[in-house]
């Protein structure tokens, strides 16, 4: 609680933090002319001066939090203006300026509790904080802001900030309950119009804007969410008007409205790694097509393995000035070189860095199901054959035709029975996520089939691929049920090839499941809504918002421009990934069986069969394939964050009814569960909501999605996914069949033959500069255990339990360091000499293959 008063007359002296709009100039970023027209020059010239901020600029006025007016209400200070700019001040960040205040303040006033804002210039500025220096019997007061500040016409109410001070409700100092509660009401708008850039309102909506239904039935892609048939995660709601031919659907622009704090008020690297994916969607791909399809500049198809080798060696030499057609966003820089020679050239991934062949091997292809980018699909195989979960009387019956007869001769002497008792068997299945969809993608240039791959556990600890089912739909009917060939390793001739290709088509179906599913649905998508409900219904006061509140920065951001320029009609996944433009649709399909609980670590694990129940191991389970680099890393960052969530949250709820009470908390989780995630909210597993141990693991679930779920699945992806022979995205022909041209071909030129059926040259280019920039971290990248300011909460029990949880990531990756160390665990480096390092808590900026940044942030 506040605590002394300030003696009369007495000046309190302030220091304002703030960056100016044209240190953080993102909308010049967010039109392809600002990309092209202004290349380096993207500081803009809005506000040069700082001392624009002078006169009567920017005027705060402080608000008490300890003396009431007549209508109980926070006394309110006399409005004040920023006087001088301060020259050095050792905490400064990069853009940042800080100018000196001074307010009057008397005794009766009694301690300030939060300030209000004003800004009279017509360009806005981004404000960082707020510090009161020497408050009698108090010391310094810390507020900590981070928001963008317009015009002050812009907003019917006064822009207000609190003190760093943390309040469940019914503790909040009745001096500020009003102004507290009408923050919120400001947050949450009325529901009506179209949301405007200098809004700050948070609000729900359906995925009504992947189409464009006005240029053509070919454009026009399902509503995803609001329905049965459809059911998805909702959105920010940005109000833009339907589409002239369909009323549901929400009409597309080239900028999309997101909260404007939720834009980056950060430097975010100085080469804003996002709105490299606008340049490459909107100026990079175009360029490239006129290059490739007007020029005819090189053939669409790679000739051999060491022409794709040569992306990374010599590049691709481009016809002069067409590099002058790219974007010179410096994350570019590498990809696309302007020194002249006019080369194509990208940085080889690390899975070709120490062995350019290791990728084939059958133990690298396993092994990336336990360490590569896509590693929690996996699962146990616990019936035999393995059947689908597709309405038979829709579908047939769909059971695999794996026969007994394919395994056992490689079960190191068991028999099938025996191997599944033995917890020896998994699958990697991709059959009924694609098999309703195959037709129709089948009908388009791409050729595809569903897959069942089966493998083995082997005394070696490592995996071992039995046999991949390649499957189609009946050709008499989707009710007759399916066709199928059952594959098995060859390491030489025809076959060997044949087997390769084999292994092709279950990674390019995993590809798609790990971009749309994965990577997608099961991180970006899930927590947008938990970004809006908690700015909704917890005010920044509230415990909960600041523990939550790092772990959703620019998280809506990203999903806009992914909106605008990756799962889109047109969009760079339809244009480079199997599923092309029923992409969002197939994983609406797969959110119909998404279940909260089953998101935690340990849950995940033992619903995948892959880890046992063993109360005596120490997270309270026990993996089934024990050098399971995913799974052993990922559960001690899991033990991490829920001790961490422990420890803070039991600072504020001392008991069950303490959190029953909470009106904010119990607010924000009935709108998460009924209007976030709508679609779901009759399901029986949602937690009520009435302990402590509920919360506990709600906000462990979500830190632990936001942060090292997302860092698994998306900072691997150019190491692993940068070779497009190892993680190829399309398929486009069918197994040749002997006696066939394709066939002959295959025998003649193996590897041409491969090179003509993944994805050819153009749609590589772009994937390669797609997961190049996903994959890397920011200068300014804030990691687990990090925050932006040391003054986050005033709380010093809290920042004793944070130190705490950096000091327990800071051992943990010592750990897994000397784990890569430990030459027996072969799933740690497989034959391509990669140590499992993407749960590292801590790196560099760049392309590391490590680092567990705070939030889905790319």
């Amino acid at each position: 609680m506040f605590s002394g008063i300030v003696n009369r007359g007495h000046k309190v002296k302030g220091t304002v933090v703030l960056m100016r709009k044209n240190v953080l100039d993102i909308n010049s970023l967010t039109s392809v002319g600002g990309i092209i027209g202004q290349g380096f020059d993207i500081l803009g010239s809005t506000l040069d001066n700082l001392t624009a901020f002078l006169g009567r600029s920017v005027s705060l006025q402080l608000i008490s939090g300890t003396k009431s007016d007549a209508n109980g209400k926070g006394k309110l200070g006399k409005a004040t203006f920023l006087e001088g700019i301060i020259t050095s001040l050792p905490t400064l960040g990069a853009g940042q300026s800080a100018f000196k205040i001074h307010f009057e303040w008397d005794d009766d006033m009694g301690i300030p509790g939060a300030f209000y804002i004003k800004n009279f210039m017509q360009t806005e500025f981004f404000l960082v904080s707020l510090t009161l220096e020497d408050i009698p019997n108090h010391g310094s007061i810390y507020f900590v802001c981070n928001s963008w500040i317009y015009n002050a016409k812009h907003y019917k109410n006064d822009r207000i900030f609190f003190v760093n001070q943390t309040y469940l409700p019914s503790e909040t100092p009745a001096p500020l309950v009003h102004y507290r509660e009408e923050e919120l009401n400001n947050l949450r708008g009325d529901g009506t119009g179209e949301r405007k850039e200098w809004d700050r309102i948070y609000d729900y909506d359906v995925y009504n804007d992947l189409g464009n239904p006005d240029q053509g039935e070919n454009h026009a892609r399902p509503v995803l969410g609001g329905s049965d048939t459809y059911p998805y995660p909702r959105r920010g709601r940005t109000g833009r008007k339907p589409t002239r031919k369909d009323p549901k659907s929400e009409s597309r622009s080239d900028s999309v409205y997101l909260p404007r704090d939720e834009a980056f008020g950060h430097l975010k690297s100085s080469d804003f790694l996002t709105y490299g994916l606008k340049a490459v969607s909107q100026n990079v791909v175009p360029a490239l097509e006129s290059v490739i399809f007007d020029l005819n500049f090189t053939p669409n198809e790679f000739d051999s393995f060491e022409e794709v080798h040569g992306l990374y060696e010599g590049g691709i030499k481009l016809p002069t000035d067409v590099l002058s057609k790219i974007s010179p966003l410096p994350v570019l820089k590498e990809i696309f070189r302007t020194d002249g020679e006019q080369f194509l050239k990208y940085p080889p991934p690390k899975v070709i860095q120490v062995s350019k062949s290791a990728w084939m091997t059958d133990e690298e292809f396993a092994r990336e199901m336990l360490a590569g980018v896509n590693p929690n699909v996996i699962s146990r195989l616990e019936e035999f054959p393995p059947r689908s979960k597709l309405d038979s009387k829709v579908y047939g019956d769909h059971t695999s035709k794996i026969t007994k007869e394919h395994l056992e001769p490689n079960l190191e002497g068991l028999t099938v029975e025996e191997a599944i008792q033995n917890k020896k068997l998994f699958l990697l299945d991709h059959h009924d996520s694609i098999m309703p969809y195959l037709r129709r993608i089948n009908s388009t240039p791409t050729k595809a089939y569903a897959t069942r791959t089966i493998l083995f556990l082997n005394n070696s600890n490592t995996l071992k691929p039995l046999a991949i089912e390649l499957s189609l739909p009946h050709p008499e009917g989707d009710e007759h049920g399916f066709v199928s060939h059952v594959y098995q390793p060859a390491l030489e001739g025809v076959d060997s090839t044949i087997w390769l290709l084999a292994k092709a088509y279950v990674i390019v179906n995993d590809s798609c499941y790990h971009q749309l599913v994965s990577h997608w649905l099961n991180t970006h998508a899930v927590v947008e809504p938990f970004v809006i409900a908690t700015n909704r219904q917890l005010s920044d006061l509230h415990p909960i918002y600041k523990l939550l509140y790092p772990h959703y920065r620019d998280t809506m951001n990203i999903n806009s421009l992914a909106r605008l320029s990756l799962v889109n009609d047109g969009g760079i996944i339809e244009k480079t990934f199997l599923w092309g433009r029923y992409s969002m649709e197939m994983s609406s399909k797969v959110y119909k069986n998404w279940v909260f609980l089953e998101q935690a670590l340990p849950a995940d694990l033992l619903k995948r069969g892959m880890a046992v129940e063993d109360p005596t191991s120490p997270h309270g389970i026990k993996l089934v394939v024990e050098d399971y680099p995913y799974a052993v890393d990922g559960l001690e960052i899991w033990a991490a964050i829920k001790t961490w969530v422990q420890d803070y949250v039991s600072l504020y709820y001392t008991t069950d009814d303490t959190l029953r009470q909470d009106s904010e908390l119990q607010a924000w989780w009935k709108e998460l569960v009924e209007v976030g995630h709508g679609d779901k909210k009759h399901e029986a597993w949602w937690p009520k909501m009435q302990t402590r141990e509920e919360l506990i693991q709600v906000c462990s679930i979500v830190i632990w999605i936001a942060s090292a779920l997302h860092a698994a699945v998306n900072f691997g992806q150019y190491s692993y996914g940068g070779l497009i022979l190892n993680r190829p995205t399309l398929s486009r022909r069918f197994m040749p069949e002997k006696g066939s041209p394709e066939y002959n071909e295959l025998v003649k030129s193996p590897q041409k033959a491969y090179l003509k059926t993944i994805t050819p040259k153009f749609q590589t280019l772009i994937d390669l500069s797609v997961i190049e920039i996903l994959s890397r971290h920011a200068s300014d990248e804030l990691y687990l255990g990090e925050r932006d300011n040391p003054n986050w909460t005033s709380d010093t029990r809290a920042l004793q339990a944070f130190k705490k949880f950096g000091n327990k990531l800071a051992e943990i990756e010592k750990k897994l360091a000397q784990r890569n160390n430990d030459e027996n665990l072969r799933n740690r480096h497989g034959p391509v000499q990669m140590p499992y390092t993407l749960l590292y808590p801590s790196s560099e900026e760049g392309l590391t293959f490590r680092g567990i940044p705070n939030s889905i942030s790319i």
